[in-house]
């Protein structure tokens, strides 16, 4: 299958838990040799998603070395390359942080280091095999984690308007904090049903602006749930609806093409920020300051932001929203992309922006 996928350009992604179901074959050998999260009072089960399980520590040396092994043989010697690391936080059942003992210390002292270490395992044992190029997603990130190839989108989020704004500051500030490759779950992941004309207008303003963040992506568990099939494993954990950009009607379908071939138009310019982002760190989406630090707007305009030095986008945050405010940045003018509207820097416009639009602008003087 594998093989198949890779003949149509398709590269096959793996999701990968950090836990450990006690019944697991590998259970015996970790609990044995200190692979696993320990707690210090209780029962050491830390989540019961799907069975009792425990994390593997990813703080430990050997418990890094182990799972890479396992993931070695039953996926990167069959020719995955790429994997999907979720939970990296570590999620807990109960957040008794207290209670949580790794190799590396307690949970109060060095938690926050353990999805570092998660993408640090899967890194070290990538490049050891001879994979350059290493990017995998992860759900969560600390300080150092852009070492380890860690793509990391922000988590399993609500399907709203309120949590879509908080997306835009969330990329901004991940990529002032050294992380510049992010990405978060187009449309939000819980709720939204793509037969409701409501959460349409939500999907593809997200979608639009998904096409200038540094990676675009879609994903959801759309409803309704479909009916259960089977009574074990992941057969309790029921498909959601459908989440292709054709199930949203052929309106939507449309400008979601549209955008899309946008995407592939700014292939090129997307890899060199990604190339500015290894050699420099640069954020790829950046906020007003970033590019114009002298121009004290930009310190307070906090809706819109630019991707790379090129573009100027103001994402439509509101619902029913057809026109909406953009500062032009002083120093440079500004051309409507797709447009032949030119405007001055350091002045505030209104831009139309139906449906099928959203305002972005191209600066002008490079």
């Amino acid at each position: 299958m594998i093989a198949e996928l890779k003949s149509l350009n398709i590269e096959l992604m793996v999701s990968i838990w950090p836990t450990v179901d006690k019944r697991a074959e590998n259970y015996p050998e970790m609990l044995e040799k200190g692979y696993l999260i320990r707690v210090d009072r209780g029962m050491r089960t830390v989540m019961e998603f799907q069975g009792n399980t425990v994390h593997f520590d990813s703080t430990n040396p050997g418990a890094r070395k182990f799972v890479w092994e396992k993931a070695k043989a039953n996926y990167f010697d069959k020719g995955i390359k790429v994997f999907w690391l979720d939970e990296a936080e570590p999620e807990y059942t109960a957040y008794d942080f207290d209670n949580y003992r790794y190799h590396a210390g307690s949970n109060l002292a060095i938690g926050n280091i353990y999805p570092l270490e998660y993408a640090r395992t899967f890194y070290e044992g990538q490049t050891a095999a001879g994979q350059e190029n290493v990017v995998n997603l992860l759900r969560c990130a600390w300080a150092g984690s852009q070492k380890f190839g860690a793509l990391v989108w922000s988590g399993d989020i609500a399907s709203s308007w309120g949590s879509f704004r908080n997306q835009l500051t969330a990329g901004l500030q991940m990529g002032i904090a050294g992380i510049p490759w992010w990405t978060t779950d187009i449309g939000g992941f819980h709720g939204g049903d793509p037969n409701d004309e409501h959460f349409r207008e939500l999907f593809v303003r997200w979608f639009q602006w998904g096409t200038f963040c540094p990676v675009m992506r879609l994903h959801g568990d759309r409803e309704p749930h479909k009916p259960q099939h089977g009574t074990t494993g992941g057969a309790t954990c029921t498909s959601g609806a459908d989440n292709e950009v054709w199930s949203y009607g052929p309106e939507i379908e449309a400008i979601c093409k549209k955008y899309m071939l946008l995407r592939e138009e700014m292939r090129e310019y997307t890899r060199g920020l990604m190339r500015e982002a290894h050699e420099k760190g640069t954020p790829v989406i950046r906020t007003c300051f970033y590019e114009f630090p002298t121009d004290p707007k930009c310190w307070e305009v906090d809706d819109q932001y630019l991707y790379g030095n090129k573009y100027l986008c103001a994402p439509v945050l509101r619902a029913g929203c057809t026109s909406r405010e953009v500062y032009f940045p002083r120093g440079t003018k500004w051309k409507l992309l797709g447009g032949s509207d030119v405007y001055e820097g350091g002045q505030t416009r209104d831009a139309n922006c139906p449906l099928d639009t959203m305002p972005v602008f191209v600066r002008q003087d490079q």
